[in-house]
């Protein structure tokens, strides 16, 4: 860990990551006071989230596409996008506008992404890439986690017009950014070069394998976070118990991730990922079936399983589209973000129809039907033919040793 905190470009990167996933943690926290202020209804209101989140999923594979072709240097303008467009949200008078900075602002998250994975690849040794790319994505979890705090804090001392002061540490983190990266994207491009000669092809069933792991962890991970405080006002528990317990969860997420990429650096990620995903299936029984105080205990659990492998099936994806590692990143980021937000709904509905503790339930389902997809991951090995120059791989099969 202290070799990555030495790591004054990664430090960088990892406090954009912070800052522009905080705008997510504080849209919920806006819902009070965009019902009263528009009279909407809750459904309503969920228009604001779904722009923002759909506009940055569905952006992300573009965006991914164009660092590929021109580099990432203006990832610093991604983010002071993002904070530009979002602090004026409480300036607005009508909700079509409002709905439209949503689109807006999200569409900077989208950019930023992509472009930041890209950009934290190209820093981290091979031999500690897992560990370093989880330490990346932890530091946008606890942005998350710290987005409705920092709401609070502002909106109740400045009403909705507090949203303008959020431009102050997107614009400035933005900048520093720009300036600390300004040398990267020569260095990008020849990465993207060297990587464009030593592809043989995509292998669609690995990437395949990957995308669809990624999406249902997705799917879990949003589902619980997003009805775990529902169902604990539904058992008659106050918001004393049951908003520590989603921070729990979230927090329990972010440490999952750092140590599930330090394993993966030592046993490989397909394994890590296997073993996570087996592990779950008891981890949501004991959860969903024993509500409670005890909930604590299992809820770090779930938080540590679900949202671990994130960045272990990020990285596979950058390595199995070698010449194509933004466009990856926008693929796995995107349709995980994409499943995430319609897996809310879904589940929701299957509440109504058989309750929120069932409903919960059914992701045992789940996983085991992702178990049976895992199972098709590319291993190590496999993942290192198609990053290593072909040059390389005719040294190796024709080695005395081979």
């Amino acid at each position: 860990m202290k070799e990555f905190l030495r790591n004054g470009k990664l430090l960088t990167l990892m406090l954009g990551h912070f800052t522009v996933d905080s705008y997510v943690g504080v849209i919920p926290v806006l819902y009070p006071i965009l019902i009263g202020r528009f009279y909407l209804s809750l459904a309503t209101v969920g228009l604001v989230s779904l722009a923002y989140s759909g506009m940055a999923a569905i952006s992300q594979p573009l965006f991914g596409l164009l660092a590929d072709r021109f580099g990432t240097r203006f990832t610093g303008l991604a983010l002071a996008w993002t904070a530009i467009t979002f602090a004026v949200v409480g300036f607005v008078d009508n909700f079509p506008l409002l709905l439209a900075l949503a689109l807006a602002s999200g569409l900077g998250s989208g950019a930023f992404h992509p472009l930041g994975a890209l950009d934290v690849r190209g820093l981290l040794p091979t031999w500690r890439r897992s560990f370093g790319m989880s330490v990346y994505v932890t530091a946008g979890t606890v942005g998350v986690a710290a987005g409705p705090l920092i709401g609070i804090l502002l909106f109740g001392a400045y009403g909705i017009h507090g949203t303008g002061l959020l431009v102050i540490p997107g614009l400035v983190t933005g900048g520093y950014l720009l300036w600390r990266m300004r040398a990267q994207p020569s260095a990008t491009r020849a990465a993207i070069r060297t990587a464009t000669l030593s592809s043989r092809g995509v292998p669609v069933l690995a990437l395949a394998a990957v995308i669809g792991v990624m999406m249902s962890r997705s799917w879990t991970v949003n589902v619980f976070q997003a009805f775990t405080p529902t169902w604990y006002r539904q058992l008659g528990y106050g918001p004393e118990f049951y908003g520590p317990l989603a921070t729990i969860l979230v927090l329990a997420s972010a440490a999952g991730t750092v140590g599930c990429g330090s394993l993966a650096d030592r046993y490989g990620r397909r394994t890590v990922i296997l073993a996570t995903l087996v592990l779950s299936v008891p981890a949501i029984l004991l959860y969903t079936m024993f509500p409670g105080p005890w909930a604590f205990g299992t809820a770090i659990l779930i938080g540590i399983l679900a949202a671990s492998t994130a960045p272990l099936m990020l990285l596979m994806a950058q390595q199995l589209m070698a010449s194509r590692a933004g466009l990856a990143s926008g693929l796995v980021m995107g349709l995980g973000f994409v499943t995430g937000a319609v897996g809310v709904p879904i589940n929701g509905a299957v509440a109504d129809a058989i309750g929120l503790q069932k409903s919960l339930m059914t992701h045992v389902i789940l996983v085991i039907a992702t178990i049976g997809i895992a199972w098709f991951l590319p291993r190590e090995v496999e993942m290192e033919r198609y990053a290593a120059p072909p040059e390389a791989l005719r040294v190796i099969r024709n080695s005395p040793t081979t």
